[in-house]
């Protein structure tokens, strides 16, 4: 081959790709979009988040990485402008445990000293109509806790709110799921999962609709959390086997439903929870409200 050393690779990638014995996977690289812009049709903003913490406890363990991009994207829920990733490094104020370290890299040292940038981070997420984390029911809490004036806006999960198995996945894993898209990337540090965010979002499905297209759907249908209030103690594996989770501060089970399964769950726990003696609590959840 005559061509230049990066010619040769992506000929080689594209010869292998042919072959049904291999697949082809590609480093995640920084973009300006995905897709061209439409001269018509309105656009809409989101922001891809993500952050690294301390621990996993929401009320006692703090941010020490948060990374943040803004992104355009037209009706069809096509990425058409993708902002510059924009990451703050935090002193938490306490030590970094060691596990932490290893996941994220991220020590004691790196962390000492720094501080989000509040008004450049309040004033992106505010611009945004719709906040996107892979995990958000994760991230929501940090992120709203140490910025509240943003703890309002409309967040969606790319993890938690598409049906992965019906769109042709395997997993539900961010690595895992770009992987199975094509590419490959090192997580586990914030700014590197953003982009691999914009990556999978960005990704056409075989209807010709994007993952964010399917995800925005998602977000914006209206969800009930159910509140099992004062259910019956011997009713406990019932309602677990059934997908609910144990509330330990107001102490009941609960769970999120869609709006077209709200009768059948009612009539469900009248009939094999409370028995016609109690009734649970049904509340109407938005973007706005879901994943804290």
């Amino acid at each position: 081959m005559n061509g230049a050393p990066d010619d040769r690779h992506a000929q080689a990638a594209r010869l292998l790709g042919t072959h049904p014995d291999y697949r082809v996977q590609r480093r995640l690289t920084p973009v300006t979009h995905f897709h061209a812009a439409s001269p018509e049709g309105s656009t809409r903003i989101g922001v891809a988040i993500d952050v690294e913490t301390t621990g996993l406890d929401r009320e006692t363990d703090r941010i020490i990485e948060l990374a943040i991009q803004r992104f355009r994207f037209d009706e069809r829920g096509r990425i058409i402008q993708v902002g510059m990733p924009r990451v703050w490094r935090e002193d938490p104020g306490m030590p970094i445990d060691p596990k932490i370290t290893s996941l994220t890299g991220l020590t004691d040292a790196d962390v000492a000293e720094q501080q989000i940038d509040e008004s450049v981070a309040v004033d992106i997420l505010s611009s945004a109509d719709i906040i996107v984390a892979h995990n958000a029911a994760f991230d929501r809490p940090f992120v709203d806790r140490r910025l509240p004036a943003i703890a309002g806006k409309p967040w969606a999960c790319s993890m938690a709110e598409l049906d992965w198995f019906e769109l042709g996945f395997e997993g539900r894993a961010l690595a895992h799921l770009v992987s199975q898209c094509g590419w490959f990337y090192e997580g586990h540090r914030a700014e590197n999962d953003i982009l691999a965010l914009l990556y999978l979002l960005s990704h056409g499905l075989p209807d010709g609709e994007t993952i964010l297209a399917k995800m925005i759907a998602c977000s914006e249908q209206q969800t009930y959390r159910v509140n099992a209030i004062e259910a019956p103690f011997d009713a406990k594996d019932r309602l677990k086997s059934r997908g609910y989770r144990w509330d330990a501060t107001m102490r009941f089970w609960w769970r999120s439903i869609s709006e077209q399964d709200r009768d059948a769950e009612r009539a469900w726990l009248q009939s094999d929870v409370y028995g016609g003696y109690g009734e649970p609590a049904f509340l109407p959840i938005t973007a706005c409200e879901r994943h804290r």
